[in-house]
């Protein structure tokens, strides 16, 4: 049924939109609410769309609506979040610097005065040390990032103003105001006591979520109430410099080579980030390159991701892979470039690989390999973005997916999320 009414979504699109884009060529960003977002991963004429069959009160859309302002009410008085919050302070003395402990290291001795955080540390794949939350700037990022995604989402489908108001405050405090503001850099994330600052690994910490934080920008650019031209310069200014730190450190040269979830995240977040910036050209060879440099290595003929396989979290890391894989399609949609259906040399395909993830997420077939943690609804959000690229054996799985925690809003923000709560 949902595939059915995104369906009809898409078939309705280029008749609404050829009546929505005189009136959205002549208005300016600031000053049009609801015209098409320049989005990066989101179909920004899909959400112009859903926005007015929204407002027609389209009852497949109620439940979702009442699902996503439920979720932005109770972000109206949460945070807002900064990196300044911690009680820590990163190696190089500057409290605005962000960063988070890896979550699979733990101490192997008794922490005392004299080694107070209990080295040496040992890896425990898979298995994560809640001492980590100690340190608040990977939770209140989470939030944060969460916050602003669905305030803003709430206020372009309701139009209430106080959702955008409180997006915006909490993006202008995390990344615009001086005193609260997050440097552009991640040279301290998932540091191991005793043993590394910071690692390229951490960048991730972004990396899986930042894109929503770049949609919800260009949806608020659409006239939000509070987001102001400063804003969004202080914004751009900080996507900008932290594109540069990524390609200019080590720690993001390391993350880029990674040929596993973290080379799919870094290139999805890289491709993002040109984009967001005005670097077409730059973000079109990101996600071309991803041919090769991803999708040929990933991707196995059978559809299974053997890197992914080989952790003892095989489901959520398979699913994992494919949110960022999934995403970098889409943000390949705005540059014409088909990762959809590029085909590997040994025959492996992106809607392949998410056909494998089928019958362990409908209970059709029992998932065979490592998992500590097996949570069938990992793979909703690839499987329904499969399903709208016109893939059968998706269309077909949709109706059989186990319930989204938290309630179901794919038609109003159709991109694959992370929902489980393993690290990375």
């Amino acid at each position: 049924m949902r595939f059915r009414v995104a369906a009809s979504l898409a078939a309705v699109a280029a008749t609404v939109l050829a009546l929505l884009a005189p009136a959205s060529a002549s208005a300016s960003a600031t000053s049009a609410p609801g015209a098409v977002p320049k989005t990066v991963v989101l179909d920004g004429n899909r959400l112009a769309l859903t926005r007015l069959l929204t407002k027609a009160g389209v009852p497949a859309l109620r439940s979702e609506l009442k699902t996503l302002t439920t979720a932005a009410d109770g972000y109206l008085t949460q945070g807002p979040w900064s990196v300044m919050d911690k009680p820590q302070t990163a190696p190089s003395g500057d409290k605005h610097d962000y960063i988070s402990e890896a979550p699979y290291w733990w101490p192997t001795q008794p922490l005392t005065a004299s080694n107070p955080w209990g080295c040496p540390y040992v890896q425990k794949d898979g298995v994560r040390n809640p001492a980590i939350d100690t340190i608040t700037d990977h939770a209140e990022r989470g939030q944060l990032f969460n916050a602003v995604y669905d305030l803003t989402l709430a206020w372009y489908y309701t139009g209430k103003p106080a959702y955008a108001q409180r997006a915006a405050l909490d993006l202008r405090t995390w990344f615009v105001d001086p005193a609260t503001r997050m440097n552009p850099s991640l040279n301290y994330t998932q540091f191991i006591p005793c043993k590394v600052d910071g690692r390229g690994i951490g960048i991730i910490d972004f990396s899986q979520q930042f894109t929503d934080v770049l949609d919800a920008a260009a949806i608020l650019d659409t006239g939000a109430p509070g987001w102001t031209s400063a804003d969004r310069t202080g914004l751009t200014t900080w996507d900008s410099q932290f594109l540069t730190w990524m390609q200019t450190t080590k720690n993001g040269a390391d993350e880029a080579a990674a040929t596993n979830n973290h080379g799919s995240f870094f290139d999805m977040q890289e491709a993002a980030l040109a984009l967001a910036t005005g670097q077409k050209s730059l973000a079109k060879t990101i996600v071309q390159t991803a041919e090769t440099k991803r999708l040929d290595v990933q991707l196995a003929a059978d559809g299974s991701q053997p890197l992914e396989l080989a952790r003892t979290t095989s489901y959520h890391y398979s699913n994992f892979n494919l949110l960022a894989l999934t995403r970098l399609a889409q943000i390949g949609q705005h540059l014409g470039v088909d990762l959809w259906h590029y085909r590997t040399p040994s025959g492996g395909n992106l809607l392949k690989s998410v056909d494998f993830m089928v019958p362990a997420a409908t209970g059709a077939a029992a998932w065979t390999y490592p998992e500590l943690n097996f949570q069938a609804f990992s793979a909703n959000d690839v499987i329904r973005a499969a399903a709208d690229q016109g893939d059968l054996t998706a269309i077909r799985a949709v109706p059989e997916l186990s319930a989204q925690p938290g309630g179901d809003i794919w038609l109003l923000r159709p991109a694959a999320e992370q929902l489980d709560p393993i690290g990375s």
